[in-house]
């Protein structure tokens, strides 16, 4: 009976179970370790938030065959962004800016502009188009005011309504759409864009035998494949990269477009597939601090021209005017950079 008693007698004076690290804090010292934090600055930080064994819990992260082959990862994707600055460095040997030229040949667009990744502005390919001698909110609203169309609405309720659209799409008449466009003044609340592509090609399917071929840089395009977007002065298409090479062909109105290089991916807050928070409107250095060595390219696509937008660049853009713009993906070129794209958008 002794031994029961002296086991009991020890149960008692036993000090209370200290409380498990929760896996959030062993994510955020891995997080930090790996971003190169000092372990004892960590371990002053967890002991004032009164995180028991906190050298004893960096020590064992420290060891972790885990965290070493995370770490050999980071060693190479450090490597990547070594790669990315040394454009990003040579980028601001000369002032950005955006070129406008003239009735740029195929194979010229091709080499200089196309195969280089860098934008151009093409000036003289939709003078004489259809389009911009037809379409005007008169003219939609006289030709196509019954049909049924989609629209992106409530999108200045919603900061993420671009990653948000499926719940934003709303059916209405292109008519009653053309006279909100007109009233509005300045909003962004509503907006015909891309992702309304599946029901307006069709709704609006002649619209699209104005549309210039423009054969010396773009394929055959029996299918329509095209994006039309439409929406009142205010429109803001927030900072996003594209997975393709893309034309603005803008044809009504004026748009401000705010162009980031792919080679300041390290600087532009990219943790969810082709979004940043940054916002074009203001970027706020404060909260995004890596913005201040990036390089933003500023220009106005006026009415007429062609903005040609490479694969991988962030843009922003913002209706100056009540505006019309086609896009179009369907080059003479290869155009496949999603189907190597990382299936995991969490970054």
């Amino acid at each position: 009976m002794k031994p029961q008693a002296s086991n009991a007698r020890r149960q008692q004076h036993q000090a209370p179970a200290r409380p498990q690290l929760s896996d959030d804090w062993r994510r955020w010292i891995a997080e930090n370790l790996m971003l190169g934090s000092h372990p004892t600055a960590l371990a002053q930080i967890l002991l004032k938030q009164g995180v028991p064994d906190a050298k004893a819990e960096i020590d064992a992260a420290l060891r972790s065959p885990y965290l070493q082959g995370a770490r050999r990862l980071h060693n190479r994707m450090a490597k990547r962004d070594w790669v990315l600055a040394i454009s990003a460095k040579l980028g601001k040997l000369v002032p950005p800016r955006v070129e406008r030229r003239a009735a740029l040949s195929g194979e010229t667009f091709l080499r200089e502009h196309y195969a280089a990744n860098r934008p151009v502005i093409l000036t003289g390919m939709l003078d004489d188009n259809a389009a911009r001698q037809r379409w005007s909110l008169d003219y939609f609203q006289r030709q196509f005011g019954e049909r049924m169309v989609e629209v992106q609405f409530g999108r200045e309720a919603d900061p993420r309504y671009e990653e948000n659209s499926v719940a934003h799409k709303r059916r209405l008449s292109f008519g009653e759409y053309v006279d909100l466009v007109r009233d509005s003044g300045h909003s962004n609340d509503f907006y015909m864009t891309a992702n309304n592509d599946s029901l307006n090609r069709e709704a609006l399917i002649e619209l699209w035998q104005d549309v210039p071929t423009l054969p010396d840089y773009l394929a055959p395009n029996p299918d329509n494949r095209g994006f039309f977007w439409c929406g009142p002065a205010g429109t803001i298409t927030p900072f996003h990269h594209d997975l393709n090479n893309i034309f603005m062909m803008q044809m009504i109105g004026r748009k401000r477009v705010r162009l980031v290089a792919p080679w300041e991916l390290p600087n532009i807050y990219n943790q969810r597939h082709c979004f940043t928070d940054v916002d074009g409107r203001h970027i706020d250095l404060q909260r995004f601090p890596a913005m201040a060595h990036a390089q933003v390219i500023d220009c106005v696509l006026e009415p007429g021209e062609i903005l040609f937008l490479p694969v991988g660049w962030w843009h922003f853009v913002e209706g100056l005017d009540i505006s019309v713009t086609i896009s179009a993906t369907n080059f003479r070129w290869d155009n496949d950079f999603y189907s190597n794209y990382p299936a995991d958008h969490d970054f």
